[in-house]
C-alpha cells in the first residue's frame, strides 16, 4: 500500500504536464449510457457508473475483458486461470450470480448455471466500452441484475478498417486476434476473430479460447434500421481444482452461441427498438479428465427471447416503457430436462424538476411460471448543485431466481436444493460526483438488505456443499474514486490518466457454529487499485496498475502489473505485459493458485 501512494506521489510530483483543453472528459460525460428505455448523458445519470472505454480497453495490462474487470472500482472478478478462460463476475459483495451481464442490452443470463455469465463471445479488439452499473439494477435490465449489471458495448463503422493483434509469453502462451469494419453503402458490418491457447501455469490449466463475431446493421431511412448479430464462442480447459480440490484433473467444454435481430424506430419524440434473441449453452464437464465414464456431466441449454422497449416525451418528462418474453429450456443428464417461461412489463418517468433537481422512477413487474408475479419498484433523485458537482440517491428492489444448478444439481461435492426460493433485496445508496478540468470523483454509500440469500453451506469438509436460504443478510459499504485524465499536446514527459480507488464492504451475515458458507463470506472487504498511464515522447506509453484486495475471512494480497505500448494507434505497434510483477502468491477463486511473475509481448497492426 505505502509502495503504491508513493508511486503514485513522485509521478505527479517529478513529470511537467502540459493541457490545452480537457477533451477526454468531456466525451465522457457526452457518453450517452445503452440503457433499454430512457437513456440519459453520464453526466446527468443519478447511479454509480463506470465507463471502460478504449483507452482503458488498449492499454491495460490484461488479454481479456475478465481481466480488464478486474481493474474496474467496486468490482471483484474471480479468476480460475488466466486470459479470462473461466472468472465469476461479482458487484458490491454480490456472488457471481447476482450480476447481470448483457451485450448491446441483450441478457447473457445463463439459466444452467451464472459460472457461464462471462462466456461472452466477442474478441476483444471488437468491444467499444463497457458499462458497469453496481447497485439494483432489476428496474433497468430485469431478472438477476441483483447487485449490478455489466453490458458489453459494441459499434457499428462507416469507415473501413483492420486491426491485426498477435502475442506470446510464458507458459506456452499464444493468441491471435483480428477485427475488421467492411461498409457497403447504407450497409455497415463488423467481424472478428480471436484465438488464445496456453499449455497452463500448473498443472492441468491448459486452455484453448476461440471466438467468431458478426454483427451488421442498415439505415432503412433517417428513421427506420435493422442490426443483426450472430457469435460464437469454443473454450476448452484443464479445470484444475476449478470446482473442488478433492479431484485436480477435472476438464471442461463450453460452447456458447449468440445470434439476435432487431429494428429501431427513432423519431423526434419516440424511440421504439424490438428484438429477438436465442443462446445456446453447451457444457461437457468430467471429474476425471481421461475417464469420463467416472463422472461426466452434460448440458444444453437454450434461451429464446423478445422484446420491445422504447420512450416517449411529452411535457412533464420522459416515459420509458417495454416488454419481454423469455422461454428458458435445459436438457442435462444430471439437471434433467427442464423449462421455464418468464414475462415482464417495464413502466418508468424520468421528471426534470426544476432546473436543478430531476427525479427518475418505475417498476419492473415479473411472472416466472415457478413463482408467479413479482413487482420490483425503484427511482432517483437527483441535484445539479453546480456544473461540476452533482448530487444522488436512490432505492430499488431486486430479486434472482435460482438456477437449474441451484436447485438439482447431484455430484460428490454438491448437491442441489430444489426447495429454494428467489432472492430478493432491498437497497439504498446515496453519493456525490464531481467533475472539472479533467477530474472525475465520486463518493457513494450503499446498504442491500437481503432476504432469502442463496448461499451454499456445508457442516464439515467431508459433507458435500449444498444451497440455502437465509432469512437476512445486510451489505454496506463506500466506494470512493478519482481519475484524472488529459491529452497533452507536448513535453517529452508527461502523464496521460491517473486513478485511484477505494472500496470498503461490511457484511452482517454470521457464520452459525458448525456451518461453512462458500460465497457470501469471502466478499471483497477492502479494495485499493490505482494506476498511471505515462506518454513519453509521441509513441511510447508507460501504464502501471497496482491492487491491494482483501475479501472477508482471507489474507489480503498486493499485485503490481505494467504495460508498455510502442505506435499504439499507429500502423504498426508493439507492446509488453509484465503480471504480478511482485510475485504474489494468491488465490482468487476456491482452491485454485493464480501464477506467479509472468510475461507477455506481442504486436499490432492498424489500417484504414
Amino acid at each position: 500500500m505505502k509502495l503504491a501512494f508513493l508511486l503514485l506521489t513522485n509521478l505527479v510530483a517529478n513529470f511537467s504536464i502540459q493541457v490545452s483543453q480537457d477533451t477526454s472528459s468531456t466525451e465522457l460525460n457526452e457518453v450517452i449510457i445503452q440503457e433499454n428505455r430512457i437513456q440519459l448523458p453520464f453526466s446527468k445519470q443519478s447511479r454509480n457508473i463506470t465507463i471502460v472505454d478504449r483507452l482503458d480497453l488498449e492499454t491495460t495490462p490484461a488479454r481479456s475483458l475478465q481481466e480488464v474487470l478486474a481493474f474496474v472500482p467496486g468490482v471483484d472478478v474471480r479468476q480460475r486461470g488466466v486470459s479470462g478462460v473461466q472468472a465469476d463476475v461479482g458487484i458490491r459483495g454480490g456472488s457471481f450470480e447476482q450480476t447481470l451481464m448483457l451485450l448491446n442490452g441483450i441478457k447473457l443470463s445463463d439459466p444452467q448455471t451464472g459460472h457461464h455469465m462471462m462466456n461472452i463471445p466477442v474478441p476483444l479488439l471488437e468491444i467499444e466500452r463497457v458499462e458497469v452499473l453496481k447497485g439494483p439494477a432489476s428496474r433497468i435490465f430485469g431478472q438477476n441484475a441483483y447487485a449490478g449489471a455489466v453490458n458489453v458495448i459494441t459499434a457499428l463503422s462507416s469507415e473501413r478498417s483492420l486491426r491485426l493483434q498477435g502475442y506470446a509469453g510464458d507458459f506456452g502462451m499464444k493468441g491471435i486476434s483480428f477485427a475488421g469494419s467492411l461498409p457497403a453503402g447504407k450497409y455497415k458490418q463488423n467481424m472478428a476473430i480471436s484465438y488464445d491457447d496456453s499449455n497452463g501455469h500448473q498443472y492441468n490449466s491448459d486452455y484453448q479460447i476461440s471466438n467468431l463475431f458478426y454483427e451488421g446493421g442498415l439505415d432503412l431511412n433517417d428513421k427506420n434500421s435493422l442490426r443483426g448479430m450472430i457469435s460464437y464462442a469454443d473454450r476448452t480447459f484443464g479445470a484444475n481444482n476449478f470446482y473442488t480440490s478433492s479431484f485436480p484433473d477435472q476438464w471442461e467444454s463450453i460452447q456458447t452461441t449468440l445470434s439476435s435481430l432487431s429494428h429501431t424506430f427513432d423519431g423526434a419524440s419516440f424511440y421504439l427498438n424490438t428484438r429477438a434473441y436465442w443462446r445456446r449453452n453447451v457444457d461437457e464437464f468430467r471429474l476425471r479428465r481421461n475417464e469420463p465414464e467416472f463422472f461426466q456431466n452434460n448440458h444444453t441449454s437454450d434461451v429464446f427471447a423478445l422484446e420491445a422497449n422504447g420512450n416517449f416525451k411529452s411535457r412533464i418528462g420522459t416515459t420509458g416503457f417495454g416488454l419481454e418474453a423469455r422461454e428458458e429450456r435445459l436438457d442435462s443428464n444430471n439437471l434433467g430436462e427442464r423449462d421455464r417461461t418468464l414475462y415482464g412489463v417495464f413502466l418508468e418517468q424520468f421528471f426534470p424538476l426544476g432546473e436543478k433537481w430531476d427525479l427518475r422512477a418505475g417498476v419492473y413487474s415479473n411472472y416466472y411460471s415457478e413463482y408467479g408475479w413479482k413487482h420490483f419498484p425503484g427511482g432517483e433523485l437527483g441535484f445539479q448543485a453546480s456544473e461540476n458537482l452533482r448530487f444522488y440517491s436512490g432505492y430499488g428492489v431486486s430479486f434472482r431466481i435460482p438456477t437449474y444448478t441451484d436447485l438439482y444439481y447431484i455430484g460428490p461435492t454438491n448437491i442441489g436444493n430444489e426447495n429454494l426460493v428467489p432472492e430478493e433485496a432491498q437497497n439504498f445508496e446515496i453519493g456525490a460526483k464531481w467533475s472539472k478540468g479533467g477530474f472525475n470523483g465520486e463518493l457513494v454509500y450503499f446498504q442491500r438488505d437481503t432476504d432469502n440469500l442463496i448461499e451454499w453451506t456445508r457442516p464439515d469438509e467431508d459433507t458435500p456443499w449444498q444451497p440455502q436460504n437465509f432469512n437476512e443478510v445486510g451489505f454496506s459499504g463506500i466506494e470512493a474514486s478519482l481519475n484524472y485524465r488529459i491529452n497533452p499536446e507536448s513535453s517529452f514527459l508527461h502523464l496521460r490518466e491517473l486513478m485511484v480507488s477505494y472500496n470498503y464492504i461490511d457484511a452482517t451475515l454470521q457464520e452459525e457454529e458448525g456451518v461453512e458458507t462458500r460465497y457470501s463470506l469471502t466478499a471483497l472487504k477492502n479494495q485499493f487499485i490505482a494506476g498511471a498511464l505515462v506518454g513519453i515522447g509521441k509513441k511510447l506509453e508507460w501504464n502501471t496498475k497496482v491492487r491491494y484486495i482483501e475479501r472477508m475471512g482471507q489474507e489480503p494480497y498486493f499485485l503490481l502489473d505494467m504495460r508498455v505500448d510502442y505506435n499504439r494507434t499507429g500502423k504498426f505497434g508493439l507492446f509488453a505485459e509484465a503480471s504480478n510483477i511482485t510475485n504474489t502468491d494468491y488465490i482468487e477463486a476456491g482452491t485454485v493458485q493464480m501464477p506467479r511473475r509472468w510475461f507477455k509481448a506481442g504486436f499490432l497492426i492498424n489500417l484504414n
